[in-house]
């Protein structure tokens, strides 16, 4: 799924600047969990989560993720939108909540990207 297409699905809005809109998104995850992230995710995933501080972005860099979407509306600060640009990773927020941002993506067809942790 292209992430123009991911947007539209969760009425996202982009919060970062020069995204390339036709990046191939191929799955999904969702976590509030840094550490659950870096165990469990696997690359070229779009990341949905709660959290909106400067760590979800370095997370996301380590763990090679595609795009990071802020789900209940939140808004990040500027420093996260800053770091979401300098690493060239992009960042959405949309209102729906984790469960329905999830449910819509995986309804469309985008699979679930979590393996499972031993």
């Amino acid at each position: 799924m292209r992430l123009e297409e991911l947007i539209k699905i969760i009425d996202g809005e982009v919060l970062t600047k020069d995204n390339d809109l036709s990046k191939e998104i191929k799955g999904g995850f969702g976590a509030d969990l840094m550490s659950d992230v870096l165990a469990s995710i696997q690359p070229n995933a779009v990341l949905l989560t709660g959290l909106c501080n400067p760590q979800v972005v370095r997370t996301a860099q380590m763990a090679d993720v595609a795009a990071i979407v802020l789900v209940r509306g939140k808004k990040p600060p500027q420093e996260t939108i800053d770091l979401a640009n300098q690493e060239r990773i992009p960042l959405i927020s949309t209102a729906c909540g984790m469960f329905e941002a999830c449910g819509r993506l995986h309804r469309a067809g985008l699979p679930s990207l979590e393996k499972t942790v031993t």
